[in-house]
Order: structure tokens, then C-alpha cells, then sequence
């Protein structure tokens, strides 16, 4: 249980641009941001005598430095696994600029560009940086589903925090819930030095038993206590995070576990998740609760959207039960 006192912190970060956390900076608005945050993001162009696609996901580590993943086919999605790596790179902000070295090549992003300049100092590649969507962006609840928060009120949930119609991490549904489909869309703050479980942390808990992990992994590993995991048990099949401060999406299809009369598990929980449209997790077998909230059982049970004092918003969330 939170302690008065770290609740008023959570609700102070939630409710300003910037603000400061464990020391670190952490930005909730895209428009506050450092020149770190412009650079940081993706990027894709084609090169070479082929055309051949390339593609760039860049980090901001916070100081001045950054972390690139190249990709030589395009950015991770349906066609691309976020482990087939070209390269990998650190640079730092020279200016206005983020400049990397790779072999004979310097990399130069600015302005919206990434160029890659030989040894002779003839630039051979440009990459554009995008902004993907997810194609589930602001999906409409079909007929007969229950909204759960639309911006309006948090009277759905247990203990809301709405700003500004946004909801905050930390809350857990009033209904509850057995077979269903959910859809919901979260954001991660822009926390440039945190690492790890400090980077923009919740999670969504699906009948507040099976956690899908929220956090800022963007261009990380895709473990399974990642963006996308399913906490101790499956790594997604892509790393399919967004940069942090852009919108995401999670599509949701939960079988809910069987049992007997005598109260006996006789067939696991199973789950298919999609990450910003692309299947992370195919009719999953669960074969375990995930820590955090609550023991397997075979009543319905509340979504519950983490709370880790991080803050991570959600909108767009609605259940359509089987």
C-alpha cells in the first residue's frame, strides 16, 4: 500500500510536464521536451544500388548520449523481428545534432534525418524519421461493449485519477470480468536516465491475475518483464514498443482458466495480444498467475492497471465479454 505521502508525489508528476523523480527528469508532454527527445524515435530509407530498406531506432540515455538499432529489411513489425540486428551504436549530441560513428561511417541525425556520410565525406544513405500508429489507434467499442473510461469520469474504476481525460496507472476495474476481449491505449512518460524497471513502469493485469508489462522498452531486448511480456512467462514474439510519449495500443483476446466442480484447475488461462496491431502473443498458454496482484481462481476477477509511481496514462478502454 502506497504511503500518503508517495501518493501526493505520483499525483504532483502526473499533473506537470516536467517534473523530477528519484532525481531524474520526467516529461509528460511531447511539447517540454529536451532536444534529446526530437532525435530520439525512428527512423527508415532505402540505400545502396538495390533500394534495399534500412531502418534506425534511436535512444535517448539522458547526458547527452544515445543508443542506435539499426535494421537492414525495415523497423520491427509483422515482417521484421526486433532481433534481427544490423548494428548496433552510442552517440552523443554534438550541438543541435546526434552524431554517431559505425566502422568507416559517421551518422549525423538532425532535423528530422539521419545521414550516413563515408570516409570521404559523401553522404550514401537518408533515413526519414517516422511516427508510427497503431492501426487500433482510437478503435470505436462495437455494439454491446462496456466502456470502461472514455476521458469523461473514472467511475468504472476503484480509486481514479483522471487528468486532464487521461487515467492514471494505478486502478482497478469495479466489473469484473471472465472470458473477454479488451482494448485499451497507454502512454509511458519520456524518463531520458532511468533504466530498466525505472523507465515509465506499469502494467496491465488481465483479471487482475496476468500481467501484460507496460514500460518504456523501446529498441530494447523484448524480454519478458519488457513491454509487450507477459511477466515471467513469454517474451513477445517482437519488440513492438513505441518511443515513449506516443500513444499505444493493446488488443486483448483472454480465455479464462476452467475448473471443476471441486474447485480443481482442469485448463490453463490462454491469451492472444496484439501490440500496436501486431500479434505479440498467439492463443498463449498461461500456465500461472504473474506476481503482483492477485492467486489464480475461477471467479472473474477486475482489470488492474499497475501503479509503480511512474506516470503512465491510459484512455480508449472497453471490454467486449464473451
Amino acid at each position: 500500500m502506497k504511503s500518503a505521502l508517495s501518493l501526493l508525489i505520483v499525483m504532483a508528476i502526473a499533473t506537470a510536464s516536467i517534473a523530477k523523480e528519484d532525481g531524474q527528469d520526467v516529461y509528460t508532454d511531447p511539447d517540454a521536451t529536451p532536444q534529446s527527445y526530437k532525435l530520439q524515435g525512428e527512423y527508415e530509407g532505402q540505400a545502396g544500388d538495390k533500394g534495399d530498406t534500412y531502418a534506425a531506432q534511436i535512444i535517448a540515455l539522458g547526458n547527452d548520449q544515445f543508443h542506435m538499432v539499426a535494421y537492414k529489411g525495415g523497423l520491427p513489425g509483422n515482417n521484421q523481428s526486433h532481433k534481427d540486428i544490423f548494428f548496433e551504436t552510442d552517440g552523443t549530441l554534438e550541438g543541435d545534432d546526434a552524431t554517431f560513428q559505425h566502422e568507416d561511417f559517421t551518422i549525423s541525425v538532425s532535423g528530422g534525418e539521419l545521414r550516413v556520410i563515408n570516409a570521404d565525406g559523401k553522404q550514401v544513405a537518408t533515413l526519414e524519421r517516422i511516427v508510427r500508429k497503431s492501426p487500433t489507434l482510437g478503435a470505436k467499442p462495437p455494439k454491446g461493449a462496456l466502456v470502461l473510461f472514455d476521458g469523461s469520469n473514472g467511475d468504472a474504476f476503484e480509486g481514479a485519477q483522471v487528468d486532464d481525460g487521461l487515467l492514471l496507472a494505478d486502478t482497478f476495474s469495479k466489473e469484473k470480468f471472465a472470458d473477454h476481449t479488451l482494448h485499451l491505449e497507454f502512454r509511458t512518460p519520456f524518463k531520458p536516465s532511468g533504466r530498466g524497471q525505472g523507465r515509465g513502469n506499469s502494467g496491465v493485469y488481465v483479471q487482475s491475475r496476468y500481467e501484460i508489462q507496460v514500460l518504456d522498452s523501446f529498441a530494447l531486448a523484448g524480454k519478458s518483464n519488457e513491454c509487450g511480456g507477459i511477466y515471467q512467462i513469454a517474451e513477445p514474439r517482437v519488440n513492438m514498443c513505441l518511443p515513449p510519449l506516443q500513444w499505444q495500443t493493446y488488443d486483448i483476446d483472454f480465455t479464462a482458466a476452467r475448473y471443476d466442480d471441486a474447485g480443481k484447475k482442469i485448463a490453463n488461462a490462454r491469451v492472444t495480444v496484439k501490440h500496436n496491431g501486431v500479434v505479440i502473443h498467439d492463443d498463449l498458454e498461461l500456465p500461472k498467475h504473474t506476481p503482483g496482484r492477485h492467486q489464480e481462481g475461477p471467479e472473474p476477477d477486475a482489470l488492474y492497471l499497475q501503479g509503480h509511481g511512474n506516470p503512465v496514462y491510459y484512455r480508449n478502454i472497453w471490454v467486449v465479454k464473451k
